[in-house]
């Protein structure tokens, strides 16, 4: 009988974990913003008014 499914499922992964620079962070840093700077930055709420439906925005900066 085959068996079904990942045999793997609920193991950990063997590599190392590899951190993820998002889209948000790579402008941020672009730009040159401290956390305090996102929600006073036209520029960040430019780009956050033209992706965000297609890309992560810190959520602060959403509701401005």
């Amino acid at each position: 009988m085959k068996r079904r499914g990942d045999p793997n499922w609920g193991k950990p992964d063997s590599g190392p974990v590899v951190p993820v620079v998002t889209e948000f962070e790579k402008t941020v840093d672009e730009y040159r913003l401290t956390p305090d700077q996102y929600l006073q930055s036209s520029q960040l709420r430019e780009w956050a008014r033209r992706n965000k439906n297609t890309k992560f925005i810190h959520e602060a900066l959403l509701k401005v």
